[in-house]
């Protein structure tokens, strides 16, 4: 008995971080794998690893819609996640009561996350019949769950579009920013995606129109949302505006940095002083 419950153990994954326990797990894995119940450190973590990586899997995962909700305000996370959907690599859906526990289900391993203070362990099982009954389980509850509607664009569609909208130096600007920020979520940890992309259009002086335009086109967001913003900020001081004559219509406004330490930032810099200004 002792023998036979030692086979049925796999190694356990204990004193690491996250994306290792992720990557670790999925790098082993193939066909489809069930993410159960992921914390929001999880889901980001998987999404981070998943977008440095490419596993040949796919990923089930199944969440709170809260949870998914709340981790899909960053524009950075939803972005990469859609990418990730884009590629076949992953499948959002959504369950009132999942199970208790945070559980990867490979074919051939079931992986519990556990979690005490800041330490985090995967205990790990690789029991033939345990995994299959895992598997089954989650699959019935797949059956059941509700797909969750992610409307963002995915990264690889916003960049390609942008230089063909704005041309390669707003692209390689909005790429810039982004990488400088933890988080992209307008409610007081970052800058939102349209605030973005309004002082990259800014920074390149590019049209309000324009950049309006590819936003709504790709699903970003509607070009009223773009117009309030683009008056807060100004109003704020961040962004001028000069009206340029048209053959036809009213003049459209050129946008162009209004305060002075913003037009003195690089890249890495826009968003820490944008950020600043507004907070």
């Amino acid at each position: 008995m002792v023998a036979n419950a030692a086979e049925g153990m796999a190694s356990n994954l204990l004193d690491r971080r996250l994306d290792e326990i992720v990557d670790e797990t999925l790098s082993s894995g193939a066909g489809t794998v069930y993410l159960v119940n992921p914390s929001q450190d999880a889901l980001e973590a998987y999404v981070d690893t998943a977008n440095e990586h490419q596993y040949d899997v796919t990923v089930r995962l199944l969440a709170k819609y809260r949870t998914l909700k709340d981790v899909m305000e960053d524009f950075i996370v939803a972005s990469t996640a859609a990418d990730l959907i884009d590629r076949g690599e992953l499948e959002l859906k959504t369950v009132e009561d999942p199970p208790t526990n945070t559980v990867i289900a490979t074919e051939d391993r079931v992986v519990s996350l556990v979690s005490v203070s800041d330490s985090v362990g995967g205990i790990a099982s690789d029991d033939g019949a345990f995994v299959d009954d895992v598997r089954a389980g989650y699959e019935a509850l797949w059956g059941e769950a509700d797909d969750y509607p992610l409307r963002t664009p995915p990264i690889t569609r916003v960049r390609e579009t942008l230089s063909t909208a704005l041309g390669e130096d707003a692209r390689d600007d909005f790429a810039g920013v982004l990488s400088s920020l933890e988080t992209a979520r307008g409610d007081g940890e970052g800058l939102d995606e349209v605030t973005i992309s309004l002082l990259v259009a800014a920074k390149n002086e590019e049209l309000l129109y324009d950049v309006s335009k590819w936003g709504e086109d790709i699903g970003l967001a509607s070009k009223a949302t773009f117009s309030r913003t683009k008056t807060k900020l100004e109003e704020m001081g961040l962004l001028d505006t000069e009206k340029v004559p048209v053959d036809v219509g009213r003049p459209r406004l050129r946008l162009k940095l209004g305060d002075p330490r913003l037009k003195e930032a690089n890249d890495a810099e826009l968003a820490s002083v944008a950020h600043s200004i507004l907070h």
